[in-house]
């Protein structure tokens, strides 16, 4: 059974740090690309970050690119999204996600998704 569970989120002040992480089972990650994605209340779910297997492409959206960072760790068939600089606007679920072959940020190409972790920046 395919499984995606994310883990690592909180109440953090501003310009606090956080990592994410999304264990995966199931499946192997050799050739899926795995995203990050944030739901912020009463928003759509966008594109944070996406990681292509097996070579390790990374991409980002354009408001995160710079304080967030994304990396696997096939051993443990997880995925990571380390977040530092943390700010007001980056508060919501985050949630990962799977799709085969190459990344895309938009979550209409992605079939199989986790619970969620939520993340609060506040001061």
């Amino acid at each position: 059974q395919v499984q995606l569970v994310e883990s690592g989120g909180g109440l953090v002040q501003p310009g606090e740090s956080l990592r994410l992480s999304c264990a995966a089972s199931g499946f192997a990650l050799d050739y899926y690309a795995i995203g990050w994605f944030r739901q912020a209340p009463g928003k759509e779910r966008e594109g944070v970050s996406c990681i292509e297997m097996p070579i390790g492409n990374t991409f980002y959206a354009n408001s995160r690119r710079g304080r967030f960072t994304i990396s696997r760790d096939n051993a443990k068939n997880t995925v990571y999204l380390q977040m530092i600089s943390l700010k007001p606007e980056d508060t919501g679920v985050y949630y990962c996600a799977r799709r085969p072959g190459t990344c895309r940020l938009d979550k209409v190409y992605f079939a199989s998704w986790g619970q969620g972790a939520q993340v609060t920046v506040s001061s």
